[in-house]
């Protein structure tokens, strides 16, 4: 695991500058604490650095960036290849040779045989830079889910890319401008869907994609990997018993491929079933005690979940330490801003970042349960979508009128607060609704922003990046489709980047064996009701770990990560919200209605709404606004 960099320069006779090398890799060395490299091409119009976090072949002779044996092909790579071992053991009886025992440099001698193919052979998370001297050719890659970062910035001199923003914006070539246009889809989302970013000219490599940049400035994309779910109208042959039991097979691999290291490693535990399976199958698996790592909320019983997951320690008999998070973590913001590269509107970024700090006291890997809502419809919003559907739509509006006579409820996770969202947005189409549901703005987008920063509808679209890549929904059966929008939306842009920014921030190298590609691919063909049975999520994997799970864990109701806002927002942290939104000095006034924010504060303290996710994207977007002018190329400090 480690942060990477570079530059392509397009013009003859222009040269990659090593002490603007140096300062992107810098900008990195929260990735990697434990070795730097820099790498220039002798005729310098290619340049490589790289910070390390050292866990397979802690050595010196795997530190990046790697070459091959004739040193015409260099690699920077970020993350870890999973069947690296049976990668090399091919490589090796077709001649290759190789200096280190770890998984980099399968990379250079895959792309030896196999070209810019060479993605598709690898079983991992991954974002990679790799310079060609033959060809003179820049390739990056991003795995298939989107686990791993990968920007780049373009103009007609230069290409600059990095494994974060900041490492991007630390090149004096690259100006630190806002894309205006991107700011709804921020209050939407809270976050901006990939390709692009909230910066003018730097976009993401998309997921399971492939980017070759010629020397002359020549760019070509394609993607290598689809997630394909069932079609609509076909019924997928399979026996539920033989499906429950390939389901056990794949995730147990894929949690004992993930134990593979050099370094200690433990496990994030909340009182779900993803990460108690995970944790369950690491206690039989390893030969000493797992250590896992959970937190707390002071403030809102609704988000604690301490207790419970104490309980399934004690079952594993895990080595356990858990931390509470108080409203005084609020404090953390511009750090988390920082990691972030700018405003992310998913406060569960707050617990994550410092259960990881905590976490990595203790060791470098850890273990999660990213990806087993998204593989086997645990959301509650999947299946509120296809029971909606089934509903006359005027049954909205009629339920709509009832709950204007009950009480709000006191934050957002209330029964009754989210029966109101359901009734609100239930007439829309399938996905749109689910996209309301989710929003932080919802339908008042407009309202918020300035006229000057909306120039068209399209921008208010919830589904605009979707329409985007239609095959990415196909013509699969509606659960397929909510599924695929959101292994394509959600996962890449929200819960993975929140958990690739706040473990690598604490050097901390986090792993989800429930996006192993053999699971996802097998999880995705089954048919709707092995993972959406009635009113029970996750059927097949709770049947496949019955004699894992806890009954307690089973039955509980599921609550997500999150942080009570709405609570703080009302009490401890009143001031703070006021006084950073409504300041005369708050730089956000030139893209949203103060008067607006006005208006939500007060509803929010009245308690006639909840209003603690949306003031909290306000009150990070204000902090990126006042933070970014210290973010050029020519400020090297960092939080």
């Amino acid at each position: 695991m480690c942060g990477i960099c570079g530059e392509l320069t397009f013009e003859p006779g222009a040269a990659v500058d090593t002490a603007t090398l140096l300062s992107m890799r810098e900008r990195l060395a929260h990735r990697g604490p434990d070795d730097k490299a820099v790498w220039v091409s002798g005729d310098r119009r290619a340049g490589l650095a790289f910070r390390r976090l050292a866990i397979i072949d802690l050595s010196a002779a795997a530190n990046q960036p790697l070459p091959n044996e004739d040193d015409s092909v260099r690699v920077v790579f970020n993350g870890e290849i999973y069947n690296f071992k049976s990668l090399r053991a091919d490589l090796e009886s077709r001649g290759h040779r190789f200096r280190t025992d770890g998984d980099a440099e399968t990379i250079v001698h895959l792309y030896e045989d196999h070209g810019a193919d060479f993605v598709e052979k690898l079983d991992g998370m991954f974002a990679i830079g790799l310079w060609d001297a033959r060809t003179r050719r820049l390739i990056l890659a991003r795995d298939r889910a989107g686990k791993k970062p990968l920007f780049y910035y373009r103009d007609a001199h230069r290409l600059v890319f990095g494994s974060e923003i900041k490492a991007i914006l630390a090149h004096p070539g690259v100006p630190t401008s806002l894309r205006e246009a991107e700011i709804p889809s921020y209050f939407m989302y809270g976050y901006v869907p990939h390709p692009a970013t909230l910066y003018r000219d730097i976009e993401q490599v998309n997921p399971a994609s492939v980017i070759t940049v010629e020397a002359d400035g020549r760019v070509a994309q394609r993607k290598y990997w689809r997630l394909v779910f069932p079609d609509a109208g076909a019924a997928p042959a399979a026996d539920y018993d033989a499906a429950r039991e390939r389901v056990r097979e794949l995730v147990t691999a894929a949690v004992a491929r993930r134990l593979v290291s050099d370094v200690p490693l433990g496990a994030f535990l909340s009182a779900g079933i993803d990460s108690t399976i995970v944790v369950g199958l690491m206690s039989r698996l390893m030969n000493q005690r797992v250590k896992t790592f959970t937190i707390g909320f002071d403030g809102d019983a609704a988000y604690d979940e301490t207790a419970a997951a104490r309980d399934v320690a004690a079952r594993f008999n895990t080595d356990h330490t858990e931390f509470r998070v108080k409203p005084a973590a609020v404090d953390l913001i511009d750090r988390l801003v920082w990691h972030h590269d700018g405003p992310f509107g998913d406060s569960s970024a707050i617990p994550t970042y410092l259960v990881s700090q905590l976490t990595r006291e203790q060791v470098t890997v850890v273990l999660t349960g990213d990806g087993g809502d998204e593989l086997f419809a645990g959301y509650l919003r999947f299946g509120a979508a296809l029971a909606a559907e089934r509903l006359p739509r005027a049954a909205g509006a009629v339920m709509s009128a009832a709950f204007r006579a009950l009480p709000r409820g006191t934050n957002e996770r209330h029964l009754l607060a989210r029966a109101r969202r359901f009734a609100r947005f239930m007439h829309l189409p399938l996905l749109e609704r689910v996209a309301r549901w989710n929003s932080l703005f919802q339908d008042d987008v407009r309202d918020l922003l300035q006229p000057d920063v909306v120039s068209d509808a399209e921008q208010l679209d919830p589904l605009r990046n979707l329409r985007a890549d239609p095959e990415a929904i196909g013509g699969f059966t509606p659960l397929g489709r909510l599924l695929a929008a959101n292994f394509v939306s959600y996962l890449p842009d929200d819960l993975l980047v929140k958990t690739d920014r706040c473990t690598m921030a604490n050097a901390l190298e986090a792993r989800a064996p429930l996006l192993d590609t053999a699971l996802t691919e097998y999880a995705a063909s089954l048919p709707d009701d092995y993972k959406l049975r009635g009113r029970t999520t996750k059927a097949v994997l709770r049947d496949a770990f019955a004699d894992l799970l806890p009954p307690d864990i089973v039955n509980r109701p599921k609550t997500g990560f999150g942080v009570p806002l709405d609570a703080w927002f009302r009490t401890e942290l009143r001031d703070f919200v006021r006084d950073t939104l409504l300041a005369p000095s708050a730089a956000l006034g030139c893209y949203v209605h103060i008067d607006r924010v006005r208006m939500l504060i007060d509803d929010h303290l009245g308690g006639r709404t909840n209003a603690g996710q949306r003031l909290w994207s306000l009150v990070c977007f204000e902090r990126w606004l006042k933070l970014l002018p210290a973010w050029s190329a020519s400020t090297v400090n960092a939080l």
